[in-house]
């Protein structure tokens, strides 16, 4: 998830910046790092599982059925982003869960993009060692074992001397039709799905790179992916596929684009390969509650499928590219399916194994070390951020004509720090440029510097990365109605939106 600048302030929407601006600085409305956000809020409330989905547990001894675990602990992994080199596994930048976007050591800001990799303070921490949790219930399985083992051996003596063929086992039948595995079950899509999912490698010249996850897109080969995935190997580095069935390829990068956080690769040499697109469903038609199915390689184990809800949509989101250079927006699927470091770029699918979504970040919890370090590692918490299908299939058909991605804008620069009110057009733009671009979409409404943007159509604006989010669900030349105030009044606009190509 990446576009246009790397620190609070954002250059124009014509000239993204490559590295941290001052934090007074403002941003572009065609894409910006999103600002320091306040601690993101407590988990979602738990969901019923969906129809064919997984069983509902039996209530422990003493428990209420229904009750709610208390949350666990957040366990973090290697990162692209700021952990350092790790190699295996994807990196996942901190994302924002707004309200306001945010970053720096405030506890619960960004969270992060499951990608893994080195270098960049907004990816997936490097993971410790796993924890043996197990110690308790280890220490009773021998406690028992001895148990029986002793008890067993009076009981075999006394059974030895009547019936040496004497079993209390019962077999099941192994009636397989028995089992709940039809086409629409979990099981029944993640075999057809699987084949098509691949791990990705991605090795820069210099050697770092880590591990992400793809999916065929067309019957052409391409394999839909996150920018953050293959950035590191995008200039003079290796690539890689491997699929289901174990054969590894080579890949190169079609297109890829930072701002939204989506890459087009293809295999070098398919001969052998089966290429089976996945369905593409319409993520504009998704609901909260529907059943969700995601499918990746979190922490390098390929093929993992993890099941959940839609939490909730239209989710403002920003987080980094594996190199860090830009910051990322997209007005997300909310999923509590599980989605750790490796897990980006992969499928997530509905009840009927349509895509509808690009996996692509997670919020993290307890990260009060800041941007980096052992106490800024994360995994699933149940708060996973997808970039919806509709938006991503618009932009790999740009990144497949031409290899370049085409962003809709406004013309304007606004501030990325307040949030809450709106989204405040600058006074002054980034490096003596104007804040509302001469003769642009906005310029033309009528929009002027100071004004604050409160809706885009019927979405509520809170603060700049939430209206960059929302502009980038459109495409250039589409209407828009902005409802800004001014001077204590309110007042609504017309803009047609204008467009940028490329990520500079």
């Amino acid at each position: 998830m990446s576009t246009e600048n790397e620190g609070a302030a954002v250059p124009s929407e014509a000239e993204p910046p490559t590295g941290p601006k001052p934090d007074s600085a403002p941003a572009s409305a065609s894409g910006a790092q999103a600002p320091h956000t306040p601690p993101a809020p407590g988990m979602p409330p738990a969901a019923p599982p969906p129809p064919d989905f997984a069983p509902s547990a039996a209530a422990p001894h003493g428990e209420q059925a229904g009750a709610m675990p208390p949350p666990a602990g957040y366990p973090q992994q290697p990162g692209h982003d700021g952990m350092g080199p790790v190699p295996g596994t994807e990196q996942t930048a901190r994302i924002p869960a707004y309200a306001a976007a945010g970053h720096g050591s405030t506890p619960g800001g960004w969270g992060q993009p499951p990608y893994g990799g080195g270098g960049n303070p907004w990816a997936a921490p490097n993971p410790s060692a796993p924890k043996r949790r197990n110690g308790g219930l280890i220490a009773a399985v021998l406690v028992a074992a001895l148990v029986a083992g002793g008890v067993g051996g009076g009981i075999g003596f006394w059974a030895a001397g009547r019936d040496d063929s004497a079993s209390t086992t019962v077999s099941a039948p192994g009636d397989a039709g028995a089992l709940n595995r039809k086409p629409t079950s979990v099981s029944g899509i993640a075999q057809k799905a699987l084949p098509s999912v691949v791990t990705i490698e991605a090795q820069g010249a210099t050697g770092e790179g880590g591990t992400g996850t793809g999916f065929i897109y067309d019957k052409q080969g391409h394999i839909l992916t996150n920018n953050h995935v293959v950035a590191s190997a995008a200039d003079g580095g290796k690539l890689t596929a491997t699929f289901s069935n174990g054969k590894k390829y080579d890949a190169e990068v079609v297109g890829r684009a930072q701002g939204y956080d989506v890459a087009v690769i293809k295999l070098k040499n398919a001969s052998g390969a089966t290429l089976t697109p996945l369905p593409l469903g319409k993520s504009s038609n998704v609901q909260v509650g529907d059943a969700t199915i995601a499918i990746g390689a979190p922490f390098g184990l390929s093929g993992t499928v993890t099941t959940g809800i839609i939490s909730a949509k239209d989710r403002p989101v920003a987080s980094s590219d594996g190199g860090g250079s830009s910051a990322s927006y997209m007005s997300a699927l909310q999923t509590d399916a599980s989605i750790n470091p490796g897990n980006s770029g992969g499928p997530l699918m509905d009840a009927g194994g349509n895509v509808i979504g690009i996996n692509s970040a997670i919020q993290s919890a307890g990260n009060g070390g800041g941007m980096g370090g052992e106490s800024g590692q994360s995994g699933s918490i149940g708060l996973g951020f997808a970039i919806p299908i509709d938006q991503a299939k618009r932009v790999a058909q740009d990144l497949i004509k031409t290899g370049k991605p085409v962003y809709p804008q406004i013309g304007v620069q606004v501030g990325m720090r307040e949030s809450g009110d709106g989204a405040t057009i600058a006074q002054t733009g980034n490096n003596g440029s104007e804040a509302v671009t001469p003769n642009g979409p906005a310029d033309k409404a009528g929009l002027k510097p100071g004004d604050t943007i409160t809706k885009l159509d019927d979405t509520v604006i809170d603060s700049g990365p939430t209206l960059i989010s929302e502009i980038w669900q459109h495409k250039p030349g589409d209407e828009v109605t902005l409802t800004y105030k001014r001077g204590g009044k309110e007042h609504t606009t017309k803009v047609t939106l204008g467009q940028r190509t490329g990520d500079k």
